[in-house]
């Protein structure tokens, strides 16, 4: 059966909101809770970023049961890995094992902070594969100590260690970095329904590992409201940042830069690749594909801080009920 979760969008809603929603999404019904880790917003009227892990320890002890994941962080650059390995032992002994770890070669918007200097994608995707290593090798207990290509670590030990193991998940993009990553992961991270993708992914794992079938983490922006055109203008207003694909925004540096590469992108475009307005059937129907392409996993993102309360009080639960009846019946079909 697919898990449906909820996003708490650290670029659209301050930390003391996003722990309401995340209570609220838990009371609605919702599998999961994925949270983003950014620095900036994509566009400034989303208009925040709070720090991520901060709020996750207070979502993990005002919720009681729904499991959490990052979604994702990039552990090679704004964080040094030894960093990520603590924080993420931390909240898995907060969240008392619900937590999964979600790892990413990042984006220019969140990792030039910095000063370092943004790199190609070659080499983020080496700084990732030896940091993967750093988080495993400290996740064991041992005192660490090490000189990498990217990354030194000296004597360092995870004092405070969770008795269930944090899984690590990883996002990938293509051919290229499925072979690199699947063997070092435990479970996939995608944001298109690529069913290639999935099985390559599967069966990189099964050839590699020997190992059971991962999990597949999806992610998909919606816009609820009883008013289409509010929906929209919504949508356009705050997400047209993602209309240029994923490898043009991870190169845009700040806002700005979103906002003038998205000028010209008009809110009828916006409509056309996000369900607006009060038809549950629209978003059940833009899951299917992600569903059919076997992700077992699909977070959504309703589009703006003012209109969360109202999506979690009137639309998530008809809403994961009609998801739910149209797993089970493709389920039906597809088995």
């Amino acid at each position: 059966m697919t898990r449906f979760g909820y996003t708490l969008m650290t670029e659209q809603s301050g930390p003391r909101e996003l722990v309401r929603y995340a209570v609220a999404a838990e009371q609605a019904g919702f599998d999961f809770l994925v949270s983003s880790d950014h620095y900036s917003p994509w566009l400034e009227e989303q208009g925040h970023a709070p720090h991520a892990w901060t709020t996750l320890g207070a979502v993990a002890q005002a919720t009681r049961h729904i499991p959490l994941m990052t979604y994702v962080t990039c552990p090679t650059m704004r964080y040094h890995p030894v960093v990520v390995a603590q924080q993420a032992a931390t909240l898995q002994i907060l969240a008392q094992g619900r937590f999964t770890l979600g790892l990413g070669s990042g984006e220019s918007l969140n990792e030039h902070v910095i000063g370092a200097g943004w790199p190609g994608l070659e080499e983020r995707q080496d700084r990732l594969e030896e940091a993967i290593g750093i988080i495993r090798e400290l996740h064991t207990g041992a005192t660490v100590s090490t000189h990498g290509h990217w990354y030194r670590v000296d004597a360092a030990r995870i004092w405070d260690l969770p008795q269930v193991p944090v899984p690590i998940a990883v996002a990938v993009s293509g051919p290229r970095s499925v072979r690199r990553f699947a063997p070092l992961a435990d479970e996939m991270i995608a944001t298109d329904p690529d069913a290639d993708l999935v099985r390559s992914w599967q069966d990189t794992r099964s050839a590699s590992a020997d190992a059971p079938r991962s999990r597949v983490t999806g992610q998909l922006p919606i816009s609820w409201d009883t008013d289409r055109d509010k929906a929209i203008q919504r949508a356009h207003e705050q997400f047209r940042w993602s209309a240029g694909g994923w490898d043009v925004n991870a190169n845009l540096p700040t806002p700005a830069a979103f906002a003038a590469a998205t000028q010209f992108v008009r809110p009828h475009d916006v409509a056309e690749n996000i369900p607006c307005g009060p038809d549950l059937d629209a978003i059940t129907a833009a899951v299917r594909p992600y569903q059919d392409a076997g992700f077992t996993d699909i977070a959504l993102v309703q589009v703006g801080d003012e209109q969360q309360d109202r999506f979690l009080a009137e639309a998530a639960e008809p809403l994961l009920a009609k998801l739910r009846a149209g797993d089970e019946s493709g389920q039906t079909v597809r088995g």
